[in-house]
């Protein structure tokens, strides 16, 4: 099966910077892929690859098997949502819809038509007489979506189109856009730094840093199996371990993953008390440095004799706590993962 889109051995130069270093990625049709990584990392020089808008030093870009260096950006079957909009602001929302279809020669009545259309699939309907300046944020980001997905596109890039908004909105639309994608059966590429709302969006993920795809997979994977310790503490904070420093019989020597939310605090695991530890847990007795409130959770700090340790503690067991205490540590030595690579 071809490819959606192909990055084949891309490398682009800025200068003495190497802002990609000979990249393959592949991207699959009908995916909602994500770019995670970094300001710099260069998940955003990738998207202006595949969108035509900047050109490899090395290599090639692929959309749906055909070779695009040479093709402008109006010729790519793809289409853009950016960060900042990027809405004429003397335009109607209906003629900033059409607009893409307007440079494309196509009549008026059908081009409004299908601007009416679009509208109405991000559910704007009635729209169609305003100005952006009488938009909230939320709305003027769908106004951006439905101009790009008014031409039809196979492939549909989005360079941090959430970024600019609220929490709550941000959150409404990564629901939203995730629907509308299973929708249409259309190919997204997403491009963002905010790590859960690649996990929660996304097919799969791609985590860049300097240049470099560090690891390719599903959210799950990227989050539960992480390769390289680059991953495993971007994408959820996780503790890195050096499995001869623990002195326990069933750890090997080597780095190892250890997600916060797996570590007991306050009580020894497998002590019956319901955390589902099995015999064999990993122990010790740490100080806790560190509380930070987080809403429903505590992010605790403690410090070990050999290394210090993140804990996720539900706010109901973090009552009572206090910096300075000593309290029992514990974890399931099959709760760690083993990373393979060493960047």
């Amino acid at each position: 099966m071809v490819a959606a889109v192909h990055l084949v051995r891309t490398s682009r130069r800025f200068g003495a910077t190497l802002a990609l270093d000979a990249i393959e990625l592949e991207i699959a049709e009908g995916e909602f892929f994500g770019l995670l990584g970094p300001s710099g990392s260069g998940k955003t020089t990738c998207l202006r690859l595949i969108a035509g808008f900047d050109h490899p030093t090395s290599g090639h870009v692929e959309i749906f098997g055909q070779r695009c260096e040479d093709l402008p950006p109006y010729r790519r079957p793809v289409s853009t949502v950016f960060q900042d909009y990027a809405l004429f602001p003397h335009m109607t929302v209906l003629d900033n819809v059409a607009y893409g279809l307007m440079v494309r020669g196509i009549g008026k009545a059908e081009r409004y038509t299908a601007a009416r259309e679009a509208l109405a699939l991000v559910k704007l309907a009635g729209f169609d007489a305003r100005r952006p300046s009488e938009l909230s944020g939320g709305q003027r980001q769908r106004v951006a979506l439905a101009r790009s997905l008014v031409t039809r596109p196979k492939v549909l890039l989005l360079d941090e189109p959430l970024g600019a908004l609220d929490l709550k909105l941000r959150e409404e639309m990564q629901v939203e856009l995730k629907a509308l994608q299973k929708r249409l059966g259309i190919t997204f590429v997403f491009v963002t730094h905010d790590q859960g709302e690649a996990l929660s969006m996304s097919d799969r993920i791609a985590v860049f840093d300097h240049g470099r795809v560090m690891q390719v997979g599903s959210p799950e994977a990227i989050y539960e199996r992480p390769e390289v310790p680059f991953v495993a503490d971007f994408v959820g904070g996780s503790n890195l371990i050096d499995g001869a420093g623990l002195g326990h019989a069933g750890v090997e020597p080597g780095r190892y993953s250890l997600r916060p939310e797996k570590i007991v605090l306050g009580r020894p695991a497998g002590d019956g008390a319901g955390d589902g530890a099995a015999d064999g847990a990993i122990r010790a007795e740490g100080r806790i440095k560190a509380i930070l409130y987080q809403g429903g959770q505590h992010r605790v700090t403690v410090a070990l004799p050999a290394i210090e340790l993140t804990v996720l503690v539900p706010a109901a067991e973090a009552r009572g706590l206090t910096v300075g205490e000593t309290l029992p540590v514990s974890w399931r030595p099959e709760d760690m993962h083993r990373m393979t690579g060493a960047a």
